[in-house]
């Protein structure tokens, strides 16, 4: 390594080298609120306390206490995306709106991940599931332009951001990686069947972990087989999740395995995280018991749930919404390795 990658990132000379990204980063930011704005989108500003920070199992957050007049003290957390505020406003009658902001996720710090990031995240309300897809991949697009690249890189990955992207379901993204039918893995209500998973892991050469759950099992086989896949010479839409992988998600007419999420890919990189929103509040609620059951059971801890946000659902329109990593897509955009290289300034080590 060079002296200038070894300095600390305020050093002049190191600096220097990661000016330019962080000048696209800045121009990128610009045009994508342009393009909301000229969409009507609103673009609002959730606060980052919650006293939930969101209800998936694998979703760790930051907790504080909040200190009143009083001088006592209430846990709060910092949040792990702006969801729940942004479906609050859904619910108060706002139908396009956006945030471009500050998260926070504990446990996450690699060259894709960091603990404190940069997420787009946006809801159309009336809006079907298709229409928040093809504003992803047009946001995507919009960065590439702004840099002028022809083709997105890393890792020894391309992908054309332009052309037109490949939408495939999980079960035949299983299926053609994995040689995987993963919807056999499921009853017709969608209730997942460890040992049928594990069974088809054994046979398709997969090693099966002695936490045989299923959730565990799928994450395994999409991570070695199926993501590394994606997105390599044009962007991919991972469509049609299963349903008790898409915890806030509503499930598909006619298919009750499968649920109305998305998953976006460029060059083997996750960039963006969709749904068709589950507005069913009773429903909603068995969810997230399910998912801090799992996370007590895994991690020893568990959020409490937001009822202010269940309250919300009754009242919360038919819509659909996405997250998109804004450093991750400025990465690609710029050819960049590491996702610190393309924020301003890292949290310390």
């Amino acid at each position: 390594m060079s002296a200038a990658e070894t300095s600390p990132w305020w050093h002049p000379d190191r600096h220097a080298d990661r000016r330019p990204a962080l000048l696209a980063r800045s121009r990128i930011d610009a045009a994508v609120r342009n393009w909301l704005a000229e969409r009507d989108f609103l673009v609002v500003d959730p606060p980052g306390l919650q006293r939930s920070p969101g209800n998936e199992t694998h979703l760790h957050a930051f907790g504080t206490s909040m200190i009143g007049n009083d001088g006592i003290g209430q846990a709060m957390y910092f949040h792990t995306s702006p969801e729940f505020t942004m479906k609050k406003l859904l619910a108060a009658g706002e139908t396009r709106i956006a945030s471009l902001q500050h998260v926070w996720r504990n446990r996450e710090r690699s060259a894709l991940h960091h603990p404190e990031f940069t997420m787009l995240e946006w809801y159309r309300a009336d809006a079907p599931y298709d229409a928040i897809i093809a504003d992803t991949l047009a946001i995507i697009r919009l960065a590439a332009d702004v840099t002028g690249v022809a083709q997105f890189a890393f890792r020894g990955r391309v992908c054309d951001p332009r052309a037109e992207a490949d939408r495939i379901s999980v079960a035949e993204a299983f299926q053609r990686f994995a040689g995987i039918d993963l919807l056999a893995t499921m009853d017709c209500s969608g209730v997942p069947d460890d040992a049928a998973l594990a069974q088809q892991m054994q046979a398709a050469g997969m090693s099966v972990p002695d936490d045989r759950r299923w959730s565990y099992l799928f994450t395994q086989v999409l991570v070695d087989r199926v993501e590394p896949q994606l997105g390599n010479g044009r962007v991919t839409v991972l469509d049609r999740y299963p349903a008790c992988e898409a915890a806030l998600a509503r499930r598909v007419p006619g298919d009750a395995r499968v649920s109305e999420r998305f998953e976006v890919y460029a060059c083997g990189v996750e960039l963006a995280n969709g749904f068709g929103e589950l507005t069913d509040a009773a429903e909603q609620r068995v969810r997230f018991a399910a998912e801090m059951e799992e996370k007590a059971r895994i991690y020893g801890e568990r959020y409490p749930v937001d009822d202010d946000f269940l309250a919300a659902l009754d009242f919360m329109p038919e819509a659909s919404g996405v997250a998109l990593g804004f450093d991750r897509l400025v990465m690609l955009a710029t050819a960049a390795q590491r996702i610190e290289a393309v924020l301003w300034a890292p949290v310390a080590e």
